[in-house]
């Protein structure tokens, strides 16, 4: 009866990862965006070959500030299948992502199961009797995976080709997560030695290939210790100091890979200072990025693949943050939810290493960061509807519960659909990010992209609105807009109008390139000798119009 059982359930998780892979095919006709992809996959020389030097500089050196050994070998791997088609890493993101998708179904069928207690006994609410079977099971089990696979949140770590860690660290989170439960049941049954010590050794496996695809999964020992909690209820038999020292080693790679991680970000000066982002301002951040995964995940509208801080930052934040701390002392300490307390710490916890506290970039939140956390809020209802159940206790109908879960999916589906033509080019990806909060760099950003298909005075728009909306903390890199522009108008062939903008950055930041293009506008005029000057203060090597920082 137990094998019928699991091959059902093998069956659901199949059927929930077969819709999230038909869902995302459309993402196999994207391209690459001109956002982190040319340093991830299109300019980076260490994915070219796959070799022990490969293997050495993965291990050994960090690229693009962080170190993530497997997710550069799996671009590479991609890359000798590939070369340079975009189709291929979108497939290999795709087929990961619904891989995980039906992870999540094995891990909810694994908590639904352990959670009424070793011996059989009624536990957490769970209803006796063999109930683990039947269409409303596999339904609940199949909504729990397309609540996580089927989410527009996910759209933003399938359909970006860099975001490769993501779907590979939570392929391996999720393995972990898994083999742990088969550990966990075995122990608890009395069943040890190499059984239940295989099961181990494959939990921690995991775990450190999933440290060494995104370090994000430090987290993971503490998350097994909240599901020893809630739902396994593993605590009334073992200490809570048992339950640490069983999982020392998993706490140790922590450690270790956190290091790593922090030296290697050192080194590359990627996590901004203190001193440039105080610890009052990263609170206020930090709170309103919850406030907003928890509004996504409920109501995902107005979804952006990039959300910049704001300057200066309003008070709005620091509202949020208030009501956010507000709640979650209201649930951890009302005690009367433990299910909703143990959900909430596992939605917490995985977004600690990417909150403002560790801040390495312009983004006061991102989609992708939800990844893992979103694991929990998945598991909870399926727990939630499994038991017939609400969370106040009421008794639940399952026909109503079937006909609102299959709505919620369909809905997420279409929203799913329609947030991945974002990411369908560079075009789309900056068009919608000015659709959502338009603001100068993103307008630069999109007018370096018309500029480099050629498309001039859509560049020429773009950077003349980035110009009337330079905020004071852009206000001393001005120069760096006008000569975008310029170099713009220069392709247009408004040579006049670009010799002025070149001029305003020159008195700004007399930086060659500037003289140098200048002087290519001003030879396209025929004014021969006032270039030939500019030539000369160029110098032999001045290089191309690009974002140049003073202080560099």
């Amino acid at each position: 009866m137990s094998q019928v059982k699991e091959k059902a359930t093998l069956l659901t998780a199949l059927t929930a990862s077969l819709v999230c892979l038909l869902l995302y095919l459309p993402v196999l006709n994207y391209g690459f965006i001109n956002f982190d992809d040319p340093e991830y996959v299109l300019n980076n020389p260490v994915i070219r070959h796959l070799d022990l030097n490969t293997l050495y500089q993965s291990f050994f050196q960090s690229h693009v500030g962080w170190w993530m050994p497997l997710t550069w070998l799996s671009l590479a791997i991609d890359y000798q299948f590939w070369g340079l088609n975009p189709l291929g890493y979108h497939l290999t993101n795709i087929v990961f992502h619904a891989a995980n998708t039906g992870l999540v179904v094995l891990i909810a069928d694994g908590l639904l199961r352990q959670a009424r207690g070793v011996n059989g006994e009624s536990s957490n609410g769970l209803p006796e009797g063999g109930k683990y079977s039947g269409h409303y099971y596999a339904a609940i089990l199949v909504f729990a995976g397309l609540c996580f696979g089927a989410h527009p949140l996910r759209v933003e770590s399938v359909a970006w080709v860099t975001e490769r860690k993501d779907v590979l660290n939570g392929f391996f989170a999720f393995s972990s997560i898994l083999f742990y439960l088969h550990y966990a049941k075995r122990k608890d049954m009395g069943i040890t030695g190499k059984q239940a010590g295989r099961f181990y050794a494959l939990s921690l496996l995991c775990f450190v290939c999933s440290l060494m695809a995104k370090s994000v999964s430090v987290v993971l020992p503490a998350m097994l210790l909240v599901l020893d909690w809630q739902p396994l209820r593993r605590m009334p038999n073992r200490s809570f100091r048992q339950l640490i020292l069983e999982k020392w080693p998993f706490f140790a790679a922590s450690v270790l890979i956190t290091l790593f991680t922090f030296f290697f970000a050192a080194q590359s000066r990627y996590l901004v200072t203190y001193e440039a982002f105080p610890l009052s301002q990263r609170i206020a951040v930090s709170g309103n990025a919850i406030w907003e995964y928890w509004r996504m995940l409920l109501v995902p509208v107005g979804l952006s693949p990039f959300n910049v801080i704001p300057d200066p930052i309003p008070g709005s934040y620091t509202l949020k943050a208030s009501l956010v701390s507000l709640a979650l002392l209201g649930i951890f300490f009302s005690g009367k939810v433990p299910r909703l307390s143990a959900c909430m710490l596992c939605f917490i916890l995985p977004l600690l290493p990417v909150l403002a506290f560790f801040q390495n970039g312009d983004q006061s939140y991102a989609d992708r960061f939800t990844y893992l956390p979103s694991l929990s809020p998945a598991i909870f209802l399926a727990l939630v509807l499994f038991t017939g159940k609400g969370v106040a206790g009421k008794l639940v109908n399952r026909r109503l519960v079937i006909v609102a879960a299959a709505i919620v999916v369909m809905i997420f589906m279409v929203a799913t659909y329609r947030q991945q033509g974002v990411w369908r080019s560079p075009e789309s990806f900056w068009t919608r990010i000015i659709q959502v909060e338009p603001l100068a760099i993103i307008y630069k950003e999109r007018g370096k992209y018309y500029h480099s298909e050629g498309r001039y005075a859509e560049a020429v728009a773009d950077f003349t609105a980035a110009l009337g909306m330079i905020t004071p903390t852009l206000k001393p890199y001005e120069y760096n807009f006008y000569a975008f522009r310029g170099e713009a108008l220069r392709g247009a062939g408004r040579y006049e109008d670009a010799v002025a903008d070149f001029a305003t950055a020159i008195s700004m930041y007399p930086h060659p390139a500037y003289f140098y293009h200048r002087g290519l506008a001003l030879k396209s005029l025929g004014r021969i000798g006032e270039a030939d000057l500019d030539f000369r203060r160029s110098g032999p090597d001045p290089g191309q119009i690009a974002w140049f920082d003073r202080g560099n």
